[in-house]
């Protein structure tokens, strides 16, 4: 059950995610060429100062053209390989700094833009490549700091700025580069964690739902059973009817000594009733279908996740606590709203608890009038402290063989163990059907984990019928009295 989704981080071999769109890129670059372009006219034209006008615009055009070969080359669509975008924001930073050589270096305002494509390489690529970008960055800076020309300004008033402030110029730059690419690194990875974990979810809610469409599938197949059925039995019994008696001439002169024709007639009636009667009671099971699997009594749907995971090295066991009503009687058990979200949610955490347990998972079902629990405990080693407080979050496991983001893939159609997304799947679909999930280890000196799964009685209790008969029936239960006896099962 825990692994019962799977989720393809990426396919096999050396392919890569590809997260950079081009036309993303070219997009963002027509913004910057129009932008510098903007400023060296407005400085040169408008303001008269004394600059490399014509270099300026040199480096501007071959980015322009750049982009305009981009466009022709490729479809806009396309999606960059890591290496390919490295290469592009490598170009831009490169850009960048010949411009700010030319236009007074770490003394240009506009210094501050190095921070532009260090976080879009931050939010897009690995670590590892912003890591290569943000060291040519640095490298840039540094380098600006020491070798440019002067500041564009009025001949008359030479402007310098003191080298100290330039030094201060070039740590908020570096500090700033570090800091963002950091931040905007952290943010998009867990974004992307949590949407893949999100989808891993919907998938496992969607193979749950599955099993119960068969029911649909149940019904047609009777229905569509049932007339050529009929067929069979009637033309059979119109056969037997001619069949002559053993020793006996029938209607065609053929006497008929040893009767084996008969027997075999008599054998097809009688297993064709038989199926009749198994599709009866099946078109009898979907016509009630609705009401029977959207209603389950709270044991019935718990030891429906129990019995998978029982075993003889193992002891699951099951008790129940009902709270009493002012005459001293317990409470009836809640007959629940059938939910695949519910039952996949505790049949993951019951599964995790058998896979840390030594000897025994104990799951304890309380209800009173106002509130539902479900209460699962296991004499495995516990929750580590120094992760307790992430636990739910996609990725973050306690079992061995944990894999890298990175290397996360599918074996055999699976996810591969240790990934971390069946806790949070659990969590998931639990805290979308109203619950409230708690986390704490056993009070020495006893050790072991305990996952504590609330709900509000009325968000999943199933409306009362007008006759409890068929609720019984539905759940298999012979309890007629409506209440349930405490104690262990």
């Amino acid at each position: 059950m825990t692994q019962g989704c799977a989720v393809s981080h990426r396919q096999h071999g050396d392919a890569k995610p590809r997260r950079v769109r081009l036309q993303t890129l070219v997009r963002l670059r027509w913004l910057a060429v129009l932008g510098q372009l903007i400023a060296v006219l407005f400085v040169s034209l408008v303001l008269g100062f004394e600059m490399p006008f014509w270099p300026a615009v040199i480096v501007i055009a071959l980015t322009a053209w750049l982009n305009v070969f981009l466009a022709l080359r490729w479809r806009t669509g396309t999606r960059l390989e890591e290496r390919h975008a490295l290469a592009l924001l490598a170009f831009d930073v490169i850009q960048l700094s010949v411009l700010l050589f030319l236009t007074g270096g770490l003394q240009n305002p506009f210094s501050i833009l190095f921070l532009a494509p260090v976080t879009i390489a931050a939010t897009t690529l690995t670590w590892q490549r912003t890591i290569v970008l943000g060291m040519l960055a640095l490298a840039m800076i540094t380098l600006l700091a020491f070798f440019h020309m002067p500041l564009p300004w009025w001949p008359d008033h030479p402007f310098e700025l003191p080298k100290l402030y330039i030094l201060g110029m070039w740590g908020a730059l570096v500090s700033g580069i570090a800091f963002t690419a950091f931040y905007a690194h952290r943010i998009a990875l867990e974004s992307r964690e949590m949407a893949e974990a999100l989808k891993a979810t919907e998938l496992a809610l969607a193979r749950q739902q599955q099993l119960y469409a068969l029911d649909g599938l149940a019904a047609a197949a009777a229905h569509e059973l049932g007339t050529p059925l009929a067929t069979i039995a009637l033309v059979a019994k119109e056969m037997r009817r001619e069949c002559p008696k053993c020793g006996d001439e029938g209607d065609s002169g053929v006497k008929e000594v040893d009767g084996r024709f008969c027997d075999d007639l008599d054998l097809i009636i009688s297993q064709a009733e038989r199926c009749r009667h198994i599709l009866a009671q099946l078109a009898d099971h979907t016509r009630g279908g609705d009401a029977m699997l959207a209603r389950v009594k709270l044991r019935a749907m718990l030891e429906e996740i129990i019995e998978p995971v029982r075993g003889p090295d193992l002891d699951v066991r099951m008790v129940l606590q009902p709270d009493f009503d002012a005459s001293g009687n317990p409470l009836p058990e809640p007959v629940l709203k059938r939910s695949p979200g519910i039952i996949y949610g505790l049949g993951n955490l019951v599964e995790n608890a058998c896979d840390f347990a030594e000897s025994e998972v104990i799951i304890t079902a309380e209800w009173n009038e106002e509130e539902i629990a479900v209460t699962i405990m296991d004499d495995g080693p516990g929750f580590p402290e120094d992760i307790m407080d992430r636990l739910g979050e996609p990725f973050v496991t306690t079992r061995g063989g944990y894999y890298r983001k990175e290397d996360i893939g599918e074996i055999d159609g699976e996810l591969s163990p240790g990934m971390g997304l069946g806790f949070f799947i659990a969590k998931t679909l639990l805290e979308r059907s109203g619950a409230q999930i708690g986390l704490a280890n056993r009070p020495a000196p006893e050790h072991g984990a305990i996952v504590r799964v609330a709900w509000a009685r009325q968000a999943i209790e199933a409306e009362e019928e007008a006759s409890g008969s068929s609720v019984t029936q539905a759940n298999g239960d012979g309890d007629t009295d409506g209440q349930t006896k405490p104690g262990a099962v």
